[in-house]
């Protein structure tokens, strides 16, 4: 019998099962990671509870974004909208443009839709994956990822961490993008029915500084004496991954026109779709073809434009050329357009893309720091 297939069977016994829990929760009260929206191990002894809303927030946040990213907009938001109703009383446009930077704005969209039902509904997030489930922008993991940390219900948390991790654990020999399956099986085998929300945590922290991608520090895990992945000798070798896709390239061309007071022509974008009810300057449509469409004779309205620079940016199922122009102009702005004076153009919901298509043709001009109202 293969030696990864020994350890899963034995992972289904509740005495391994429990010894890896416990000892992943001794190490999790000595080595937790210290996040904004989390309880300590010692507070939570003390009876201190996690508040819901901020699990809900950290977690739609943290969708495809990293921990130091989502740090200081989590610590924005709940400063300015401290629970749920008050983010169900915000203007969309000001949730949107508080999100500017994130990424993933459809998160942002969701975001405001749940916040409005859960404060429709008094207030109170549900306390099981079923009824988290129901809100918008609220899938499986991160239901689980709630239910776990917010009410302590014993889910099976599965990030990329925690996949990292099992796939070691068990030396799962199957590429990743189909082991998806197995791997949550044996995450729900070994959640302990006390403290599941400190393991999915724990969990988390493990794979996010001790069994990381590259150079895993193995000497330091506390479930090593039961690693297949150690035992092989080749811990990097897991998780198995295919090979991985080039991503298609799309083009297009950015029109950046400035008045004579530094004000930026911007619109909004459709609410729905890539990018939806965020801020952009004038742009062609990003297509796979060179049709002329990355030139100055696309531009939106006659004016003097001259090529400013050229900026890539990769979304998730693309990647993305743009040629970059500059005009000066002094008009009033086309309809459904809109200036943007300089000092205000930081509080606008501009996604990085835009940022860096401004930079390049007025550099400097999103630097400069506008707090959020």
């Amino acid at each position: 019998m293969a030696l990864h297939e020994q350890t899963r069977k034995a992972a289904s016994g509740p005495t391994l099962s429990g010894e890896i829990a416990a000892r992943l929760l001794a190490w999790y009260d000595a080595h937790h990671r210290e996040l904004p929206w989390r309880i300590t191990p010692h507070a939570a002894a003390g009876g201190a509870r996690p508040d819901p809303y901020r699990i809900w927030l950290s977690e739609v946040m943290l969708q495809q974004t990293t921990v130091e990213a989502v740090k200081s907009y989590f610590r924005a938001f709940v400063e300015k909208w401290p629970d749920v109703k008050a983010l169900a009383a915000a203007p969309a446009e000001d949730v949107m443009k508080a999100w500017a930077g994130l990424g993933y704005y459809s998160r942002a969209r969701n975001l405001k839709a749940c916040a409005d039902l859960v404060a429709s509904q008094g207030g109170r997030f549900p306390d099981n994956e079923t009824g988290l489930r129901e809100l918008p922008g609220i899938g499986a993991y991160t239901a689980a990822a709630i239910a776990a940390i917010a009410f302590d219900r014993p889910a099976a948390v599965v990030d990329g961490n925690v996949e990292r991790v099992i796939s070691r654990l068990y030396s799962i020999a199957t590429p990743l993008s189909e082991a998806k399956p197995e791997i949550r099986a044996l995450v729900e085998r070994l959640v302990p029915q006390t403290r599941p929300g400190d393991f999915a945590q724990a969990m988390m922290d493990l794979g996010a500084t001790i069994c990381t991608p590259r150079r895993p520090r193995c000497m330091l895990c506390p479930v090593r004496e039961d690693c297949s992945a150690i035992l092989s000798g080749d811990p990097e070798r897991f998780p198995v991954r295919l090979p991985k896709v080039d991503k298609p390239l799309r083009r297009g061309a950015a029109f950046v026109a400035e008045r004579g007071d530094g004000a930026i022509l911007l619109r909004k974008r459709p609410d729905k779709g890539l990018l939806g009810g965020m801020t952009e300057v004038p742009t062609t449509g990003w297509t796979a073809r060179i049709d002329g469409a990355t030139t100055s004779e696309a531009a939106p309205f006659p004016a003097d434009w001259r090529r400013a620079g050229e900026i890539a940016h990769v979304f998730t199922h693309f990647a993305l050329e743009l040629e970059v122009f500059h005009a000066q102009v002094n008009s009033d702005a086309p309809e459904g357009h809109f200036w943007s004076l300089a000092h205000d153009i930081s509080g606008e919901a501009l996604p990085t893309v835009m940022k860096k298509v401004i930079e390049a043709a007025i550099p400097g001009a999103t630097k400069k720091h506008r707090p959020i109202d």
